[in-house]
């Protein structure tokens, strides 16, 4: 079995692998995001994604929350820089109550004052737990710098402030100016044949209504090295460290992701980790990261150690990464790195979900998907000399920007 795609004649695309199993997951996913929001809308992309839970013109928010979760489906939602997805894991005799409570969320949400002024003092209680978690608080701070002046900097969430702006008008504008039919993907995985899955979602998205112009999206490239420290009461040091990379159709981004996972990948083996911890017991948490946005990139390397040890730590890191730029991997080391990251995506790939996420991101962001079976192999064709080659585009100690939070 294949999978399978086509374009609605009002521009909604529509994805899907069918597999034999019980449980399906579709996703609607939208390309709006944070970044999309303008100077006086900061977190209203994310607020919308808690909002459109609060009512229709026909269901009220319990009649929302019960038409699935009473027939045990699991319904959720998610906002990041570039995209909001509403989706559900449902039992697969469950697709045409599915794709009609997405349609109704989509087309026929009211947003009511009252669940408004209600939700934001849920998302208040949101921003407050991330600004109790140093750890989490520092990325967000960490790109906003990075991204200094640019929307991708802006952070998720919104602010107190940024909250008390949003009303229904400015909702109702985020949306006619960003929800456009051409701007939506469905993805799907589950045990329905195409035509079928094809003519439901003809049923309830064939609607074209009349939205607005779309602000263009403005590429980042005013990229300024910073050396920060901000003072929070904290019991550990914690530090980040990296810069801008690669985008995501940058054919780069294969050996970037092999040379994130090498450096501090969820993999016990890392080379971060056994820097810091296993042979010197300076952190109990640290991470590379890697995330690629649809014309620009970042990477972040995170750890948290005693403020006794930070001046150490710091020094590994930044002799760990020389390494990656000076010393060309062996060939049985490129390999095992190869095997980690290809094990990795299989892994991955048996979650149908993540399976359907993937599909979605990858259909909006480029109207294709790059099946794991491609981008194993993408990974295999990858050289030693062109992960270096990346180390010392992307790890330049000159390029290197720093964060640290302490006492």
């Amino acid at each position: 079995m294949a999978l399978t795609s086509l374009t609605l004649p009002n521009g909604i695309r529509l994805v899907h692998y069918p597999v034999q199993a019980k449980v399906a997951h579709c996703g609607l996913f939208i390309n709006a995001g944070t970044r999309d929001e303008l100077e006086h809308e900061h977190g209203i992309a994310h607020f919308i994604e808690h909002t459109i839970f609060k009512g229709t013109k026909k269901r009220n928010v319990f009649q929302v929350l019960n038409r699935l979760e009473n027939i045990g489906a699991d319904l959720n939602a998610f906002t990041t820089k570039e995209e909001t997805c509403i989706y559900a894991t449902f039992l697969s005799e469950y697709y045409d109550r599915t794709l009609e409570l997405f349609h109704d969320l989509f087309f026929n949400a009211i947003f009511p004052e009252k669940e408004l002024e209600k939700e934001k003092q849920v998302v208040l209680d949101e921003i407050k737990a991330c600004k109790d978690n140093p750890a989490e608080q520092i990325f967000d701070d960490f790109e906003d710098l990075v991204f200094t002046g640019h929307p991708l900097g802006k952070n998720i969430l919104g602010t107190k402030s940024s909250l008390k702006q949003i009303d229904r008008k400015a909702v109702f504008d985020f949306i006619h100016r960003n929800y456009r039919m051409e701007q939506v993907v469905i993805a799907s995985v589950g045990n329905i044949d195409f035509a079928s899955l094809t003519k439901r979602v003809m049923k309830y998205f064939m609607r074209n209504p009349d939205r607005g112009n779309m602000v263009p999206r403005h590429p980042f490239s005013s990229y300024s090295k910073f050396r920060n420290v901000n003072r929070k009461k904290t019991s550990q040091v914690h530090c980040v460290i990296g810069g801008p990379a690669y985008c995501f159709s940058d054919t780069r981004r294969i050996p970037m992701a092999l040379l994130n996972n090498m450096l501090g990948g969820p993999i016990l083996n890392s080379r971060l980790s056994l820097a810091l911890r296993e042979r010197n017991g300076l952190t109990y948490h640290n991470e590379s990261n890697y995330t690629a946005y649809s014309d620009s990139g970042i990477v972040s390397i995170y750890f948290g150690t005693d403020p006794v040890h930070f001046d150490k730590a710091l020094a590994i890191v930044f002799k760990e990464l020389k390494k990656l730029r000076e010393t060309r991997l062996t060939p049985i080391q490129f390999h095992t790195i190869q095997k980690q990251l290809i094990g990795q995506l299989a892994i991955a790939q048996e979650s149908n979900l993540s399976a359907m996420l993937a599909m979605g991101k990858n259909f909006l962001l480029k109207n294709e998907y790059d099946p794991p079976e491609l981008l194993m192999e993408l990974i295999r064709r990858t050289t030693a000399a062109e992960v270096m080659e990346i180390a010392n585009q992307v790890f330049d100690a000159s390029g290197l920007s720093i964060l640290t939070f302490r006492s």
